[in-house]
């Protein structure tokens, strides 16, 4: 009996192997196969993303207007004012419109865009506001949903504090479609520690073990603002760690632009990456990180950024290379001692690592001498993955001591130890 149960079940085989059933592809494996799986060199560069200014205009007017019979918050109405009076006469855009005219260009072109999170149709800081309340009856309106009668839908949901179920979700509708634009936004950056599984089992590793590709976006907001431990950091050194094999893709970005092109760059690519932002909380509102038409209808995603008041490169004798908002800070100091002497460079995307562009900017100032500069502790933020991957370039690290808190509880100190750091970057 046995010996015939497995000779039934050895002709079976052979049978199906000489004559295989007939598959026929899904739409969505159809998708899936149409792309290619990323290598070094196509993170090289990046491709162009930018949109024409007469697209650009029509969906920047089509966000900037509601009903006739609708009456938002009288302080957002102001608020979107402003937003038109700097389109208008300085021709600039602020973070959140950028942001929002990338998910609204994806739209247009047919592609689905989806959000969630808790509190993300206002946004965690009060800048988002793609739903817009009626002053009176409390009734919404998605500025994203009325361009034209072909796009798609914005689909932004204000999520439960289960960050562990809803990334899940996120990361299973992304696997669902390569077509898709699939975002979720911790309200503070530390919220993603409730989601730590599905991000080191699955959008870590999910290539590597299942030779699954996925796009999913997670925004973490990130900044120290003297604010406290758990409102500081999003554990950058956390994902940075977990970097291999082109596994993800790590931005911290400073400017509205570049945030624009990084969204739109997700789609554009012909792979799939989860990218994961280190999103800006108190410098949201910075002219500094605006941006002009100009730099949204040419190009794309820069993921190293010169610095633009250089002009003789020999005469830099310091350079200082840092990520995200510290910056501003750093910027801030330079034009107030008017230090011509020193360069201020800005490592937009830290994963996978512009070594190229690094190099290139390393032989430009070879005259300088080169100092990495970062908020976060030593043990935290960039520079432990930096010094495992920057072997080209020489140079220190100027940081806060070592901590096994994330940052000070108290903003007098947080003061004291930012002030400190500005400092020792423009005196050693």
């Amino acid at each position: 009996m046995e010996k015939k149960f497995w000779s039934d079940l050895q002709e079976r085989l052979d049978e199906v192997k000489q004559n295989p059933l007939p598959y026929k592809y899904q739409q969505p494996e159809e998708w899936w196969r149409s792309l290619k799986k990323a290598t070094v060199e196509d993170f090289n560069t990046s491709p162009v993303t930018a949109i024409s200014e007469q697209a650009l205009k029509t969906l920047f007017d089509g966000l900037m207007k509601w009903p006739q019979d609708f009456q938002p918050l009288k302080k957002i109405e102001k608020l979107l004012q402003d937003k038109i009076k700097l389109y208008e006469t300085e021709r600039k855009i602020d973070w959140a419109t950028g942001e929002l005219l990338a998910y609204s260009s994806l739209l247009v072109e047919g592609k689905i865009v989806r959000m969630s999170g808790q509190d993300v149709g206002r946004g965690t800081f009060s800048h988002r506001h793609a739903v817009l309340r009626d002053e009176e009856t409390d009734a919404k309106y998605n500025r994203l949903n009325h361009f034209n009668e072909q796009q798609q839908k914005f689909k932004i949901y204000n999520s439960l504090l289960s960050e562990y179920g809803v990334l899940g979700f996120e990361y299973g509708y992304a696997l669902a479609s390569p077509n898709a634009l699939v975002l979720w936004e911790a309200q503070f950056g530390d919220f993603s520690n409730g989601a730590q599984t599905m991000i080191d089992q699955f959008i870590a590793g999910g290539e590597q073990k299942w030779n699954r590709m996925n796009g999913i976006v997670m925004l973490l907001p990130h900044g120290y603002e003297g604010q406290g431990p758990e409102h500081s950091s999003a554990r950058m050194e956390r994902y940075l760690q977990m970097c291999a094999q082109l596994n993800l893709v790590i931005t911290n970005i400073t400017t509205a632009a570049n945030f624009f092109h990084a969204l739109r760059r997700q789609l554009t690519w012909n792979f799939r990456k989860p990218l994961i932002n280190f999103s800006p909380k108190a410098y949201l509102r910075y002219p500094g990180s605006y941006s002009s038409i100009d730099e949204f209808t040419s190009g794309g995603f820069k993921e190293i950024i010169d610095d633009p008041n250089t002009k003789d490169a020999t005469q830099v004798k310091k350079v200082l290379f840092c990520a995200g908002k510290l910056y501003f800070e750093l910027a801030e100091r330079k034009q107030k001692d008017k230090r011509n002497d020193i360069a201020l460079i800005r490592l937009e995307q830290l994963y996978p690592l512009p070594i190229k562009q690094l190099n290139e900017l390393y032989k430009k100032y070879s005259k300088a001498v080169w100092f990495w500069v970062q908020e976060e502790p030593l043990n935290m933020g960039a520079a432990s993955f930096l010094q495992m991957n920057l072997k080209n370039i020489n140079y220190g690290v100027i940081s806060r001591s070592a901590s096994a808190s994330t940052a000070s509880g108290y903003a007098k100190v947080h003061a004291q130890e930012q002030t400190q750091i500005i400092d020792t970057a423009f005196s050693i």
